[in-house]
């Protein structure tokens, strides 16, 4: 409140030309007080107009008023001073580089409260009473402080301009209308205004229903991120359980193994020791017997050699030993074996269904994919290294070119065994399973086809050619077809020589490119891609090669 009351001090007693404290303060007869250096010097400026006004209400007077210092006012200034009362505005008060600043104040001028469109000038809040008090500026329109006040002046003839040429979509005074721009569609600025203001409303409701349509967008996203959260959690949390109960089952069947082992190990340990003992007492008995026939055989009295041998020749039954087989070496070496055969079982089983489970985790996608590329550099982002798996190839094929290069021989090719080779259909697979998007390029000559199959394809009979099989879709470039299921579907466009393949196995797109100066659309797919894919090539008097990507 004090603080207040200061301000309105301020103000009062503040001189509205220089905003300070009234130094020898005179009236002039509207009755506003003034500086009396202030008031002087700015009736100096008005000699030439030979009338003279007030600064603030802008009441003229004629001739130029004679100036007596108000001794009142100075009294009461002086008595003022005594008590504290400072003159100067606050800091934040003043116009700074990026504020407005008024055109009225002569010396540090303060911050405008509003400009007048009428007067093309900017008022603090002292000066700007007179629009408030004076019937003169009652009409005047007076708007937020504004730099570009000069806009609204026609650099030509120096008017105000208030018309508006639809012609030529720009703002005119009322001469430029009657001159350079007569016979143009011209109205009033305001007229103009209110029309675009009905546009601008229009335009306000749409941006307002996109906004709205934003902000529900915004809130679905949210709630996706919640359900990924939660769900990802969830997840998290019952995997970990799974595989925690997965290794708890290992420790149970190792701690199991283990303790049958050691089981298993005493009771033959236990059986070799007791048959041990047998064996180490009987020898000690037959010893003990070699001992006493060693003895009568010194005996020199026949009769008493003759009376004790039958006794003494007699053998006790020996243990018998025919049940020991020695194995050596040869003890739980099996259970080794089996175990091992276990863990490469387990590693195969991981490692083909790990691949299902990280395509399960790779094809959470809320958001749509991006679009397929329309050029080949576009295209060649996606691109992937491939090499052919000689365990798939048909023995009639040859791979080169680090395994880049198939080329149909004929003659059966020394491959050795292998449950993943084609027997029946010169074909051939790549090493790598394909996921996510990819991009790849086959260079082709003589009778090829060339596919994207499941792995599971069969490898025997006629289901395992790629063209009977629903495991796969191909594009045969030789009879200028797209087969699937045995399926054909004749294509528009010859295939060139080099066909680019384009796969987004998230999206279930799988597209075939002929590929030259342009890409050549040949034939599309869409569907949904459950495994990961390999790329595949059948190759019947010919040859096909993976080509690598610059």
């Amino acid at each position: 409140m004090a603080q207040q009351r200061n301000q309105w001090g301020q103000q009062k007693f503040c001189c509205s030309v220089c905003l300070d404290l009234l130094k020898d303060p005179v009236t002039v007869p509207c009755g506003h007080s003034y500086c009396m250096n202030c008031i002087k010097t700015y009736w100096d400026e008005e000699d030439q107009r030979k009338t003279h006004s007030c600064p603030q209400c802008r009441q003229t007077f004629t001739p130029r008023p004679v100036l007596v210092k108000n001794t009142m006012l100075a009294d009461l200034l002086e008595e003022l001073k005594k008590t504290g009362l400072q003159a100067a505005p606050d800091d934040h008060c003043y116009a700074g580089p990026e504020d407005v600043a008024c055109d009225v104040c002569s010396r540090r001028k303060l911050k405008a409260n509003k400009s007048c469109l009428q007067c093309l000038a900017s008022y603090c809040e002292e000066h700007l009473q007179p629009h408030y008090e004076s019937p003169t500026f009652l009409k005047h329109k007076l708007v937020e402080p504004s730099k570009k006040l000069q806009e609204n002046i026609c650099s030509r003839h120096d008017e105000v301009m208030k018309m508006f040429c639809r012609t030529d979509q720009q703002c005119i005074c009322y001469l430029c209308s009657v001159e350079e721009h007569k016979g143009h569609d011209t109205v009033s600025a305001a007229a103009e205004r209110t029309e675009k203001q009905r546009e601008l409303e229009g335009s306000r409701q749409k941006l307002q229903q996109r906004i709205q349509d934003r902000e529900k967008d915004v809130k679905l996203l949210q709630q996706e991120v919640e359900a990924i959260n939660h769900s990802a959690g969830k997840t998290v949390e019952e995997s970990d359980k799974i595989f925690t109960d997965l290794i708890c089952l290992m420790e149970k069947r190792r701690a199991d193994l283990k303790q049958q082992i050691r089981s298993q190990q005493e009771t033959e340990v236990s059986r070799v020791k007791e048959l041990q003992e047998k064996l180490e007492q009987e020898i000690s008995d037959l010893r003990r017997r070699d001992a006493e026939l060693e003895q009568l055989s010194l005996t020199e009295d026949h009769s008493q050699f003759l009376q004790s041998y039958p006794s003494v020749s007699r053998l006790s039954e020996a243990t018998d030993s025919s049940s020991i087989n020695i194995r050596p070496l040869r003890y739980f070496e099996d259970v080794t074996a089996a175990v091992t055969e276990l863990r490469y079982k387990l590693q195969d089983m991981l490692s083909e269904t790990w691949t299902k489970i990280s395509l399960s985790v790779t094809e959470v996608d809320v958001l749509l994919s991006e679009p397929e590329p329309k050029t080949r550099t576009g295209f060649l982002k996606y691109s992937c290294e491939i090499t052919l798996d000689p365990n798939t190839a048909n023995t009639k094929l040859m791979l080169s070119q680090r395994n880049r290069n198939v080329t149909y021989v004929g003659k059966k090719q020394l491959y050795s065994h292998h449950p993943d080779r084609f027997t029946d259909s010169p074909q051939v697979l790549s090493r790598e399973s394909l996921t996510g998007r990819c991009y790849w390029e086959v260079e082709w000559s003589g009778l090829v086809s060339v596919a994207v199959t499941y792995k599971n394809i069969s490898r025997t009979g006629s289901e395992s050619k790629f063209e009977n099989s629903d495991q796969s879709w191909v594009l045969d470039c030789s009879d200028n077809e797209f087969r699937h299921q045995s399926v054909s579907t004749s294509l528009s466009v010859s295939p060139s020589s080099r066909i680019g393949v384009y796969l987004d196995h998230r999206a279930g797109i799988l597209s075939f490119y002929s590929v030259s100066e342009t890409m050549t659309l040949l034939h599309r797919v869409q569907t949904t891609f459950t495994e990961p894919l390999h790329a595949g090539l059948f190759v019947w008097l010919g040859s096909a090669e993976l080509c690598q990507q610059q």
